[in-house]
């Protein structure tokens, strides 16, 4: 089970984030997923798929050539945990604010629950502060 959850994890990040693929989000995520460390627009923790959805084309409509390395990949029981590196370069309006075309690049670690083969819980701690920071924010 851990090599199957560490396949996982690392499609997430490749399939979902580095290629776009809206479509893998439903191959990968639960239905009723929640997300910590990630924010709808009220401020409240990304739950279900759709508000998931609505993130990443927010997030990827603001920085299209995203890329994140996953650095590591850990796996017990249901849990995987992935340490990566994100870049970038902020090129969309998607954020609220105009483009700033900064290049960015931080760092984060993200722990999923997953059932039944997708990820059905989520930590996220990824550097959004450094990703700030070098927007000018």
């Amino acid at each position: 089970m851990s090599e199957t959850n560490k396949a996982l994890m690392r499609r997430w990040f490749e399939e979902v984030w580095n290629q776009g693929r809206t479509d893998a989000i439903d191959e990968l995520l639960a239905d009723d997923v929640v997300i910590h460390g990630l924010v709808d627009a009220s401020g409240q923790p990304v739950r279900g798929a759709q508000a998931f959805r609505d993130f990443h084309r927010q997030f990827r409509g603001a920085f299209p050539n995203m890329n994140i390395t996953v650095e590591d990949v850990i796996a017990e029981g249901d849990r995987a945990v992935a340490r990566c590196d994100v870049r970038g370069h902020h090129s969309g309006d998607d954020l609220g604010f105009k483009a700033t075309n900064a290049p960015v690049q931080f760092s984060g670690i993200a722990i999923a629950r997953i059932e039944n083969g997708k990820i059905a819980e989520a930590w996220n701690q990824f550097d959004f502060m450094e990703m700030n920071k070098q927007l000018g924010l």
